[in-house]
């Protein structure tokens, strides 16, 4: 069968029958019973997969990698390899090739072995293959952005929440020690009434005019594209056909917004976090930005947001600022940051150009001690061991779908923002722009079929 027939005839109400994950919870049988160990399968093998998704899950001894997706054939095979090379390393064998490889996602959604899939697609295939595995039954780990328009963001958190599946958005500043502490020395008031936050996020530069180039065999580019318009071929417009440096669908608007979603994401999910609005949104949003005028890439550059929100505090985003989140309140500041962290090699900011992962404008305030009686804030060691013991003990994860739905939103109504230079009011709650039909009209997109969540019968 041809691989658009398939999809077309491949219903998601057949996948949905496949039943919930396979495993046993841990409260029967206990945390490291045999049958509770997870199988899981990756849906997307490239730089993120290789860097991070994949390598951080297989060092926890409950997740069993058996299976990987990918649409380029080059690189399914070499992911196939980077895990059968890790559990030969770990397994002491001297072969192993029980890995499995498959060019749709939706073949591997059948498998009623798989109780999990790890999600690290371009944006714009992010939230289709997690409705559709929650549909299948299948507990989710889904890299930011959450997904590319509001309303398939909403659909997303739909699904979940009536399939009961645990999805773990991989927002991981969540698990790095200084985001927590920064947000418990905010909430419990060690800077007085939080006023204003200072969020520094980097802008991508305009590329080069690209010409049409013939599509390479390993790559079914009309899947690659989904729900996104034809458009010719372009390796900087997809991603290198050697190696696994930064790719170029990241600065291109079909596939994602940029840096605002790109790094936004983790930002605005920190930011609430200390702010205590993780399920709120802003009641206005106003943006400037600067777009490129020629070459293939046209996500924005330099930039400046204001969000404001209904309990007065004012949140300001810019280039201009250091990478990290600043919360500024009556009684001092606290500045928070990655460090020297980076998530795989080709991450945007140098290391020497990286500030204190903590600072305060009292140093005094960083060494607080949280009272028993006051906010502790969730704490883990990694965001993937996390998501792991949430699929055994069926609980929340540290970064739920509705959350990282609301974290999501934020960037997207930052990039209608600033597509529409006024300043807009913003009803979270019912997810739509007030009294703005232009803005309102930029929350969903046309979705090119068969693809798109449009087309999904949930």
């Amino acid at each position: 069968m041809k691989r658009r027939n398939f999809i077309e005839k491949t219903s998601i109400g057949a996948a949905a029958i496949i039943g919930v994950p396979s495993i046993v919870p841990s409260s029967v049988f206990g945390k490291n019973a045999p049958s509770n160990k997870i199988n899981i399968g990756q849906i997307g093998c490239g730089r993120i997969a290789r860097s991070h998704d994949l390598t951080e899950t297989m060092n926890h001894d409950v997740s069993n990698v058996m299976a990987v997706c990918d649409l380029d054939s080059n690189r399914l095979n070499e992911g196939k390899v980077l895990v059968d090379d890790f559990y030969k390393e770990k397994k002491g064998k001297k072969r192993y090739n029980a890995t499995k490889t498959y060019s749709d996602y939706r073949e591997m959604l059948l498998n009623k072995d798989i109780d999990a899939v790890m999600i690290s697609t371009p944006d714009h295939w992010h939230a289709q293959p997690a409705i559709e595995a929650a549909l299948a039954g299948k507990d989710i780990y889904l890299q930011k952005p959450t997904s590319l328009t509001v309303k398939e963001g909403r659909q997303l958190v739909e699904v979940v929440k009536s399939r009961n599946v645990i999805l773990q958005v991989g927002t991981q500043q969540r698990a790095m020690p200084q985001f927590r502490i920064a947000a418990e020395l905010v909430r419990n008031g060690r800077i007085g009434k939080l006023q204003t936050v200072k969020i520094g996020l980097p802008g991508d530069p305009s590329g080069p005019e690209a010409d049409p180039m013939p599509i390479p065999k390993n790559l079914n580019f009309d899947m690659w594209l989904g729900s996104t318009p034809e458009i010719p071929y372009t390796e900087i417009g997809v991603h290198p056909q050697q190696g696994y440096t930064r790719p170029g669908w990241l600065r291109h608007e079909n596939y994602g917004a940029g840096m605002i979603t790109g790094w936004g994401q983790h930002h605005y999910d920190s930011a609430a976090w200390g702010m205590d609005t993780e399920l709120e949104g802003p009641t206005y949003v106003q943006s400037i930005a600067d777009f490129p005028k020629s070459g293939l890439w046209n996500v924005h550059g330099d930039f400046m947001v204001k969000h404001e929100y209904k309990n007065g505090i004012t949140v300001l985003t810019s280039g201009g600022y250091p990478n990290g989140v600043k919360y500024e309140g009556s009684e001092g500041w606290i500045f928070v940051s990655r460090g020297n962290y980076i998530a795989s090699s080709s991450d945007p900011v140098a290391v020497e150009e990286s500030r204190k992962a903590l600072d305060a404008s009292d140093p005094k305030l960083l060494s607080s001690e949280i009272g028993a009686n006051e906010t502790h804030l969730y704490k883990i060691d990694e965001q993937h061991g996390n998501w792991l013991d949430c699929i055994q003990s069926r609980k929340q994860p540290i970064s739920p779908v509705d959350i990282g739905h609301m974290a999501c939103v934020i960037c997207l109504i930052s990039h209608i923002a600033m597509k529409i230079p006024r300043k807009l009011k913003w009803d979270y709650k019912r997810e739509m722009f007030i009294n703005d039909d232009e803005a309102n009209s930029l929350l969903s997109r046309t979705q090119r079929k068969p693809y798109g969540t449009n087309y999904l019968n949930t």
